[in-house]
């Protein structure tokens, strides 16, 4: 990929064409293509070459494995060049990133398949560490999100590194390896049902890949107005790629319950604890010296009731011989208000937690605080319907966020209250609309009218990327689809062959026997007139496990911790036998779709 220039504008392109370097890429790329098809015997000329995409799905760990186990196999195979476009969504991502580290990576695969290995079984990044991540995304953008925190306290316990690069970092880095499209989607147009949900974002640019409208990719989340730049805002660098293409391991619910629990285990570490202490006595310590300067001893004291509430200063728990006194009481309140949360997401009574908040709150602001007249306690087993109860939590929540933000003021207890306010209205990558206010006929009203937009995994909607190369201008003519999700092996391409044919997108049409659902085969070719073929590959099927198809899936769930050693291994070496147990069917729809390109072209 060679460098381009950034460009701060929105970009809307015709029809059929791609971003500039993306086809000079293009060009290259088919030129080696061509060249491994003459050594696998397979007779092409320079117009016949096919365009081929690999798909990797979304499973969590189990999917950056078993995406990494098939690639090795295509490349022992001699096929990964043949592989112009590789898409991924939500733990393939996580291999993606992971190989496009290293310039490239298919020029040397096995040294860096053995390199993340080696990584992924090694010990987990220090809290020390991540804390000082954490702080970098809290104080580094405009908008802070749970994609900052699922990335500092999620995905780096599986990728187990603090991976600082961006994407823009790759653009000239991989000339030999295949093309990377990173797919999420827009929470609001999934919600709304209307606008283009389906997002992609490679080295170049991001956008929406049925719109066809694009920012560069160093500007994606930067502000825009009427498509051009007002703001910027750094690129985001991969650990939160990462974060953002990653985050749907499982329901709302669980991923709600690990959320709290992931938030109290970390804010509950004595570590934390040390570094909210030592911060507030250096602030602290900074005021008493600068007001003995100016003040005396009056104006120090004046300093430090700043946190009360107005005319309770005489009754606030400040004092001068105690700077930090309000520390324990904050915290202990934040994790009551945590444990709250978990209480009403368990099904069990919160009323104690309730309580303590309260009494908390009453003492802090010298009994004078009107949150307090105001909270009621919450009661799982009364009469409020489910959704009332979850709506008045989650203002319980928020204001006692409110409340407790006045009191300290140092990033560690500040973060905590910025985290359970995201987690009381649900925000996830949250960043600026680089369509707003724009005027463009061509693209849903409803893209253009926010300021801000919400990016989520794709695996929310479709848990494989197919609307990332069914971009019309990307001419696809083959679809490796490898499924790695959990449940129904068949339920990404059901997926995209129902979404295609309610937009009119050529694809071929899918016929399954409702037997195979449970025990699948392990090679599926799918053929359409006018469309690209799709063969399927689902992860665990009857050739690869035989008959424990079943308890394959429960060995490697997508929610549960990292994989020991011998898992990975295992993992990487079912997940390879779906190639090289193919490795002639693949070549032989490979010819098939180049005999059918010379058929065009005569």
């Amino acid at each position: 990929m060679s460098s381009s220039k950034p460009k701060e504008s929105v970009e809307r392109r015709k029809k059929n064409l791609l971003n500039n370097s993306e086809q000079e890429f293009v060009d290259g790329r088919r030129n080696t293509f061509l060249q491994t098809l003459k050594k696998l015997k397979i007779q092409c000329s320079q117009k016949e070459v096919p365009n081929i995409a690999l798909l990797g799905s979304g499973g969590g760990q189990r999917a950056m494995v078993a995406f990494l186990g098939s690639l090795v196999q295509l490349d022992k195979a001699g096929l990964l060049d043949c592989i112009l476009y590789l898409s991924g969504v939500s733990g393939s991502t996580w291999c993606m990133a992971s190989l496009y580290k290293e310039p490239n990576w298919s020029t040397k695969l096995e040294t860096v398949k053995d390199k993340i290995i080696e990584r992924i079984r090694g010990p987990e990044v220090s809290l020390t560490d991540a804390m000082a991540k954490l702080k970098k995304y809290y104080y580094g953008k405009d908008f802070f999100s749970l994609t900052d925190v699922w990335a500092v306290m999620v995905v780096m316990s599986y990728v187990k590194e603090i991976d600082e690069h961006t994407l823009t970092e790759q653009r000239n880095q991989h000339n030999k390896d295949p093309f990377p499209i990173y797919a999420v989607i827009d929470k609001q147009s999934k919600q709304s049902n209307d606008g283009d949900p389906w997002f992609e974002i490679n080295p170049y640019e991001a956008g929406y890949s049925l719109s066809g409208v694009f920012v560069d990719t160093g500007d994606f989340g930067s502000q825009f107005h009427k498509g051009s730049k007002i703001k910027h805002q750094d690129e985001f660098d991969m650990l939160y790629l990462q974060a953002l293409c990653g985050s749907a391991l499982a329901d709302e619910v669980d991923i709600k319950k690990t959320m709290w629990q992931k938030i109290k285990d970390f804010f509950q570490n004595e570590t934390t604890l040390e570094a909210m202490r030592k911060e507030e006595h250096e602030r602290t310590d900074e005021v008493i010296r600068k007001e003995k300067e100016t003040e005396g001893k009056e104006a120090v004291l004046e300093s430090l009731s700043m946190s009360c509430p107005p005319d309770s200063a005489d009754e606030c728990r400040f004092h001068s011989d105690d700077p930090i006194a309000p520390i324990d009481e904050c915290h202990q309140a934040l994790m009551d208000l945590v444990n709250m949360n978990i209480s009403v997401l368990n099904g069990e009574d919160p009323s104690g937690f309730d309580k303590s908040i309260r009494t908390n709150l009453n003492d802090l602001s010298g009994g004078k605080s009107r949150l307090i007249s105001t909270m009621k306690t919450v009661r799982i087993a009364d009469k409020r319907t489910e959704n009332t109860e979850k709506l008045y939590i989650k203002h319980f929540t928020l204001d006692v966020c409110e409340y407790l933000s006045s009191q300290l003021h140092n990033w560690v207890f500040d973060a905590g209250i910025s985290i359970c306010k995201c987690m009381a209205e649900w925000i996830w990558g949250r960043k600026y609309n680089f369509l707003h206010n724009m005027t463009d006929e061509a693209v849903n009203s409803t893209l253009l009218q926010s300021e801000t937009r919400d990016y989520i995994d794709a695996g929310m909607l479709l848990n494989s990327p197919y609307f990332s190369v069914l971009r019309e201008e990307r001419h696809i003519d083959l679809i490796i689809s490898l499924d790695f999700s959990d449940g129904d092996p068949f339920m990404t391409v059901n997926g995209a062959a129902e979404t295609c044919k309610k937009l009119k997108i050529p694809f071929p049409e899918v016929s399954v026997p409702s037997d195979e659902g449970k025990k699948p085969k392990d090679f599926y070719v799918f053929k359409g007139q006018n469309s690209p073929t799709v063969i399927h590959i689902p992860l665990f099927n009857a050739v690869n496990c035989g008959d424990k198809v079943e308890d394959w899936r429960k060995k490697y769930r997508t929610f549960q911790g990292a994989y020991s050693a011998e898992m990975i291994a295992d993992l990487m070496d079912v997940a390879g036998k779906n190639i090289s147990n193919n490795r002639e069917k693949l070549k032989e729809q490979i010819r098939a779709v180049i005999e059918e390109k010379k058929i065009l072209t005569l």
